[in-house]
């Protein structure tokens, strides 16, 4: 398995019709400021370092953001958000991300999420997340260098809590989700593993200041403590 195959199984996958036929009627209607854009209407792969030691899982993509331009939090506010926030710590190559071709790298770091296509009002069901959990057990066992894992809100959190019964066991007892809240696993193929959760950086969150600036940046400053080598 290749993060590269991965992403062509991704792209290919059908398992939720409901949601193919929502997406390709977004692409067709679109948004207003985007009338002259072709979106992409597809499921979203995940990007980025395939040596990352540090994985970003979200929602799932936007309806006119990573539906529109094909790359995860890539063409919306929470995208806005994130990205700086990541290349503040030195994660991302720049701190602004508007479509798929505009040049940034991310760093040490690879985001995916828990559902694959945009779902009506951002609200996947279990079924779907289910059609697409493979998916993402697939990428942490292809992505052999994982120290952290940085949840972006609770139905992400959830999906990993979910790996770990499914593939690894928990060090300590597992916290319950709480932004900042931290819980050390154990993977077989990984050894032991951070687990950090974040609020979501959505306009819902960042508009009422659930989450802050600063309270985004702990999480990355953190998530690179984490994988900085000790020296004497």
């Amino acid at each position: 398995m290749t993060i590269d195959l991965i992403e062509r199984r991704v792209i290919a996958c059908r398992a939720c019709p409901e949601l193919a036929a929502y997406i390709a009627a977004v692409g067709r209607e679109k948004k207003r400021a985007f009338r002259d854009q072709t979106y992409w209407a597809k499921p979203v792969p995940g990007f980025g370092d395939p040596a990352a030691r540090v994985l970003l899982v979200g929602l799932a993509p936007g309806a006119h953001g990573s539906n529109r331009t094909g790359r995860m939090f890539t063409g919306d506010a929470s995208g806005d958000w994130l990205f700086r926030a990541l290349h503040a710590a030195g994660f991302a190559s720049q701190a602004v991300a508007i479509d798929r071709h505009d040049g940034l790298v991310l760093h040490d770091a690879f985001i995916t999420a828990a559902g694959r296509c945009a779902p009506p009002k951002n609200k996947p069901t279990p079924a779907q997340l289910a059609n697409c959990f493979p998916f993402l057990v697939d990428e942490i066992g292809t992505l052999a260098h994982i120290r952290v894992i940085v949840t972006l809100g609770k139905i992400a959190d959830d999906t990993i809590h979910a790996y770990v019964k499914a593939h690894g066991r928990y060090r300590t007892p597992r916290k319950p989700f709480a932004h900042g809240r931290e819980n050390l696993i154990a993977l077989p193929s990984h050894g032991d593993v951070t687990v950090i959760a974040s609020y979501h950086p959505s306009r819902q969150n960042t508009n009422t200041g659930v989450l802050t600036k600063p309270m985004l940046d702990a999480i990355f400053t953190r998530a690179r403590e984490l994988t900085t080598p000790i020296t004497a």
